[in-house]
């Protein structure tokens, strides 16, 4: 398109405004495409962005790939060069002529039209032959929890997750006790996996660019797990002990006993007025070792 004067450049511009235009690997595409909010779409602009994804990852030989949410198939791309097979799980079908389009000829890659939180994963995986599992994506924010609590429940053997998330979120994941941030997401997590912030991404980054940035963080299966007598319920104490957060383990635990809460409290110079949130996981683990 050429520019005849300031009548021609405005033209173009209110062109621009009229469409929702898909922007991929730095140029634009258009797809007359309506980002849905139901489902959390911001597309990466900055192509860039998911090659640092894919080195955070450090995806062996021999792998299989979940990616959850590929939305303009940016990630998909990059993660088909490295991986064995790649497998994704996208809720929007509309997005079906655009990933068909962008990962034409890519035989490594699966594409399944469906909701992630609703699908039975592990019989997806019964058709793959794999050494390592990984999951990488950049996730909608507002189901971050309910996809990091799937995978766990789901028992899938997720040697490695990298995924992209609002920053407080992350902030939250990888908080330390003693913090604001550190609550009973943060012990189920560390329970499984070791945590690390890799790089932030900036909200202008993305299009359409949401009020919050971004981070990238890596959770490596650990190799040594505490040992649990009975997991629920060293989870349902957890949960208990952060029902209240601003409550103490004496308020928040009535209906635990209290005595073999206290013997445990004790020996890390604690005692029953303390709050949940200076608990680490290892204390965590003595108490409802304790009491099983």
């Amino acid at each position: 398109m050429y520019f005849d004067g300031d009548i021609d450049y405005l033209f173009f511009l209110a062109f621009l405004l009229s469409y929702d235009i898909l922007i991929i690997g730095g140029f634009m595409k258009e797809n007359y495409f309506h980002f849905k909010k139901k489902f959390g779409q911001n597309f990466l602009k900055d192509q860039t962005i998911p090659r640092k994804i894919v080195e955070a990852a450090n995806i062996q030989n021999d792998s299989l790939v979940i990616e959850i949410g590929p939305g303009a198939g940016a990630l998909t791309k990059e993660l088909s060069k490295v991986a064995k097979q790649v497998i994704c799980y996208e809720i929007d079908t509309s997005l079906e002529d655009i990933l068909d389009r962008e990962l034409l000829g890519l035989d490594n890659v699966r594409v399944i039209y469906d909701d992630f939180l609703k699908r039975d994963v592990k019989q997806d995986l019964c058709s793959y032959e794999y050494h390592y599992l990984y999951v990488v994506a950049n996730l909608p924010y507002y189901i971050t929890t309910p996809i990091i609590t799937r995978l766990i429940e789901s028992d899938l053997g997720v040697d490695k997750v990298v995924v992209m998330i609002q920053k407080e979120v992350a902030d939250r994941f990888c908080a330390k006790p003693g913090t604001r941030e550190y609550g009973s997401i943060t012990v189920f997590l560390n329970y499984y996996f070791d945590l690390k912030k890799e790089f932030l991404v900036s909200r202008n980054c993305f299009v359409p660019k949401p009020n919050v940035d971004s981070v990238v963080i890596s959770l490596n299966k650990k190799k040594e797990q505490l040992s649990v007598n009975n997991k629920e319920l060293f989870f349902q104490l957890v949960k208990d002990s952060f029902r209240f957060k601003r409550k103490t383990i004496r308020n928040n635990l009535k209906g635990y006993c209290l005595e073999k809460i206290e013997a445990v409290l004790n020996e890390y110079h604690l005692d029953l007025n303390v709050r949940a949130e200076d608990l680490s996981l290892e204390i965590f683990v003595r108490i409802s070792n304790n009491l099983g």
